[in-house]
């Protein structure tokens, strides 16, 4: 857990459960569950969710399951084909897209205020972001995990461990195998909708 510590935002709490409990959990300073290694999870809850879904989620949980609202990336544990736990990364309750409608991203040695509107995907890129926009491209020094946290999730989706797409510049879903789909977004650019997220991309988009 030290190691896989370094890879995510400051302020993340952890948890880890196997199939009925939870067996570890950090909390941060700014959001804490209270939960105790020994006692089950709640249902509702990131790890429960994932663990009956079989795949990571990524949403608002309300505040009626753990006493907090917060918001959990969850992903299930395999031991071959049977879901043998899940561990969850727990943030702050997901702000509101209100605060603002564009971010900044750096380009060449000048920096570009981008509206959410003309982000067409965002790509993970030796621990940064590139974000790709209409007319151009810049890099954001936060990892994807951090940008999904804030981006407002009526435009934004996770299509993959290294992808979030902008909604509005899907051009067409084609199928590219039983369980996972292709898009070819409006400026051409072919991205992949992994298994993993194939379920919950369905889910959002109503098909």
């Amino acid at each position: 857990m030290n190691v896989m510590k370094e890879f995510l935002p400051p302020h993340t709490s952890i948890a880890v459960a196997d199939s009925e409990k939870f067996i570890y959990y950090k909390p941060s300073k700014l959001v804490d569950l209270r939960i105790r290694p020994g006692e089950p999870y709640k249902k509702g809850s990131g790890a429960a969710k994932a663990i009956a879904e079989k795949h990571e989620i990524s949403e608002y949980i309300d505040s009626d399951v753990y006493g907090i609202p917060y918001y959990a990336v969850s992903v299930p544990l395999f031991n071959g084909a049977h879901v043998v736990g899940a561990v969850t990364t727990i943030f702050p309750a997901k702000p509101s897209p209100i605060a603002a409608n564009f971010f900044t991203v750096k380009a060449e040695d000048c920096w570009y205020p981008v509206s959410y509107e003309n982000i067409v995907y965002l790509e993970a890129e030796n621990r940064k972001t590139k974000v790709q926009a209409v007319g151009g491209e810049g890099y954001h020094k936060m990892s994807l995990t951090e940008l999904e946290f804030m981006l407002p999730s009526e435009l934004f989706i996770r299509v993959h461990r290294s992808y979030i797409v902008n909604v509005s510049h899907i051009q067409e879903i084609q199928p590219d195998s039983h369980s996972t789909f292709l898009l070819v977004m409006k400026d051409e650019t072919k991205i992949p909708v992994s298994q993993t997220y194939s379920s919950s991309f369905r889910k959002a988009l109503n098909y």
